[in-house]
């Protein structure tokens, strides 16, 4: 085999990302009974949090913020669109969210019988994460698919983010692995992408949903099973 050792992102690419946190955000809406404090449309919240909470994590991987600011600001700044001004209410939401997001479990399609495939084919598995460590561990628990990974590389353990070099390096030096053995595998072209080349990985770019790039990853592939194919 080429490759020995696959290195996966999470968010996005392997779990539902966008499902999970749509649906965390629902039970928070409901629980603090945003419709009477004049969200009336939950939808157009959730537009409102989403676009906050990409600005911010740009924000946080450039260093600008840290990680207490991106937690409660994103729900502040969503809470402003609809002119509450509520820091408590922002505060309680931020942590709330963390609670109730790595309980949610949906997979994109294929992930359980990808990552079962890849394994008995002897290949070793890991993960290369922007997500927060206490979440990312619990989101792999409560989808159980934890036990595929033999590494879990974390922004916050590892104290860099992709597609920082670093983040790479530490990545390869805990599994024990060399870069010409190893690829990445994600759906961020900048995070992901740009960042495992620029580390000296192949890649492959997850295209779950059909984006356009000017950027060349050594595989482009539109749903896990097509990975088959690769490896």
């Amino acid at each position: 085999m080429q490759y020995q050792h696959l290195f996966f992102d999470l968010d996005h690419t392997l779990w539902d990302f966008d499902t999970n946190s749509k649906e965390a955000m629902q039970d928070i809406y409901n629980s603090h009974d945003l419709t009477n404090r004049g969200i009336t449309n939950f939808d157009a919240f959730f537009e409102k949090y989403s676009y906050h909470n990409h600005r911010l994590w740009e924000k946080y991987a450039k260093g600008i913020i840290k990680q207490d600011e991106l937690r409660w600001k994103r729900m502040w700044l969503a809470l402003l669109e609809f002119k509450i001004a509520d820091e408590p209410l922002s505060r309680s939401m931020g942590m709330q969210f963390l609670d109730l997001l790595p309980t949610k479990n949906t997979l994109f399609p294929y992930t359980h019988e990808i990552l079962t495939y890849l394994n008995n084919k002897g290949y070793h598995l890991h993960l290369i994460t922007n997500g927060f460590e206490k979440v990312q561990y619990h989101k792999l628990e409560q989808s159980h698919i934890g036990h595929y990974f033999k590494e879990v590389v974390t922004s916050e353990g590892s104290n860099s983010l992709k597609p920082n070099k670093e983040i790479f390096d530490h990545a390869l030096t805990r599994a024990g692995a060399k870069v010409e053995e190893s690829i990445m595998i994600g759906d961020n072209i900048e995070a992901d992408i740009i960042g495992g080349m620029n580390a000296g990985l192949d890649t492959i770019f997850v295209n779950h949903i059909n984006a356009i790039t000017e950027v060349k990853p050594t595989y482009t592939i539109y749903h896990l099973k097509e990975l088959e194919a690769i490896l």
